[in-house]
């Protein structure tokens, strides 16, 4: 039988290698091949094809006996916001077509990507406590503050009311922050901001640090590419993931100035405007995070916590 990956992006990539590393046989598909793919994994096979056809979709399962769905593809928030129409698409209708798929064909698993960012708008609301999966958010003042946050809840929701209604197995993990992977041409917020320090460090030069979505108040979780990978094996293969949503992330948090002195330590010194009076949280979200996120469901029912704390992250991709 056969695993298939949507979305041959950072993410899609690192669980194909380890798909492959363990000798399964899997599908990777995409509207498109990157050219950083692995395209001679063994036991891979590439399609090129749009998670929005749903038609295709299932021909493409049933020629290639798929049994465990693994669903990365979605647009990011920089998409979203440029083409709403298109992202809102691939990330709802492209999530309810997987869903639809694993019902049909009885999957044995389907485990969908999600985001933190889900709970961010119910920050200033918080206390001290490590936020469970399961936060009290009220539906309108704490209602989702970009679109990607909206479609990442609504996938959720699809996918928990996917297992109720029709017994779908069906794991939705919450990424922190993720840092890692191709750094030559970020497209996340912490990508970008990673990249921006890692080169003034390597240049000895001065960052002006101006981007305000490079900004935060408080402290900041964050992931590594290779846990979020390791995270999603877990979940493909967890014998009872009865909380069905989990929170992956780091257990030690970031302040900005301790994001750049960690850059400055190991790729050396450089200056940069660090901002005063910050008040908002990370990537402009309006409330800084009031405490880490809960990750012990994660750790009981997938048996995974994260190994690569930020230093690691640092010297493991930005100096290749």
């Amino acid at each position: 039988m056969t695993v298939l990956i949507t979305g041959a992006g950072l993410l899609g990539q690192e669980v194909a290698k380890r798909l492959s590393t363990r000798g399964e046989r899997f599908v990777v598909m995409d509207i498109c091949q990157p050219e950083s793919f692995p395209n001679d994994l063994p036991g891979m096979h590439f399609v090129e094809l749009d998670v929005t056809n749903a038609e295709a979709l299932f021909a493409l399962a049933k020629d290639h006996d798929v049994d465990r769905i693994i669903h990365t593809a979605a647009v990011l928030s920089n998409g979203l916001r440029a083409n709403p129409l298109l992202g809102l698409n691939v990330n709802l209708m492209g999530t309810a077509n997987i869903l639809e798929l694993a019902r049909s064909i009885q999957a044995k698993r389907t485990v969908t990507i999600s985001s933190a960012t889900v709970v961010y708008s119910g920050f200033g609301a918080f206390d001290a406590k490590p936020i469970p999966e399961d936060a009290s958010l009220r539906m309108m003042s704490d209602r989702p503050r970009s679109l990607y946050a909206a479609t990442k809840v609504a996938g959720e929701n699809l996918g928990m009311l996917y297992r109720d209604l029709y017994g779908v197995s069906h794991v939705s993990l919450r990424l922190a922050a993720v840092i890692g992977g191709d750094t030559s041409a970020p497209s996340s917020v912490p990508g970008q901001l990673l990249s921006t320090l890692v080169t003034a460090a390597k240049a000895g030069k001065h960052c002006p640090l101006d981007n305000p979505l490079f900004h935060w108040g408080g402290t900041e979780e964050f992931v590594d590419l290779r846990d979020c990978a390791d995270s999603v094996i877990s979940a493909l293969d967890a014998d009872n993931p009865k909380q069905g949503t989990y929170t992956i992330a780091h257990s030690k948090l970031w302040t900005l100035s301790e994001v750049v002195n960690s850059v400055a330590r190991i790729f050396g010194d450089f200056t940069c405007d660090l901002p005063d009076g910050v008040t908002t949280g990370f990537a402009g979200f309006p409330f800084q995070r009031p405490a880490a996120s809960d990750t012990s469901a994660a750790e009981r029912e997938l048996e995974f916590h994260c190994k690569h704390d930020l230093d690691d992250t640092l010297s493991h991709w930005f100096t290749q």
